[in-house]
């Protein structure tokens, strides 16, 4: 990891207006993007460059250290035997959820066919599934790239993680990208799917009855 450099003085549009106020603090390029990884809990500097692709080093901790001057995030040391730095949202941070969830359906008909040069990770599906799920509980998902779960209803803490859920889901949910991206993009509903077979619901919680009965 880099060394973090000195903070620069804030950059302004200096306008009276909430929603330009709002993009001084988070209009930079990448810093949205930094808190979509975030929702998913305290992350290592490492595991966000891994999961940033394109990004690089001095910018990312550039981006994280203003945003821990603009309190949208926080830096702390692992105890033994981890011992290393992660960043985690502030209950500030955390309310960009639905500012991310704004920007998502808004920004679904910009989708279209997914480009040779354009990355991908099975969380990134994550706040598009998290947007059309009733309910509460814990939900993990299984795609061709990856593994990852969501916390449904939730108002505290991640709303989502990678990899297997930590404890027993209360539904389990397969499907292929394309039917995930036809759900993100909003041609799809989650229940036309299952009816259709292409989500197959597994699991013995409210949220799993729900899914095979709606």
């Amino acid at each position: 990891m880099s060394r973090l450099r000195p903070m620069s003085p804030r950059r302004s549009y200096d306008q009276y207006c909430s929603a330009a106020r709002a993009l001084d603090v988070v209009g930079d390029r990448w810093t949205l993007l930094i808190v979509r990884e975030l929702l998913a809990g305290p992350r290592r500097y490492t595991d966000l460059h891994a999961d940033l692709p394109g990004v690089s080093t001095d910018v990312l901790a550039s981006r994280l250290k203003d945003m821990e001057r603009d309190g949208l995030t926080t830096r702390r040391r692992l105890p033994p035997p981890g011992a290393a730095y992660v960043y985690e949202l502030t209950t500030r941070g955390r309310e960009l959820l639905p500012v991310l969830q704004a920007l998502g359906t808004w920004g679904r008909p910009e989708l279209g066919e997914r480009r040779p040069t354009d990355a991908v990770r099975a969380h990134w599906f994550a706040l598009p599934l998290l947007r059309v799920l009733e309910g509460e509980g814990l939900v993990e998902v299984r795609l061709e790239e990856g593994e990852f779960h969501l916390y449904v209803g939730t108002e505290d803490g991640p709303v989502y993680g990678d990899g297997p859920a930590p404890t027993e889901p209360d539904a389990r949910l397969a499907l292929d990208t394309d039917t995930c991206t036809a759900v993100a993009r909003g041609e799809l509903s989650v229940p036309d799917a299952v009816r259709a077979g292409r989500i197959t619901v597994t699991g013995d919680g409210t949220l799993a009855k729900t899914l095979r009965e709606g």
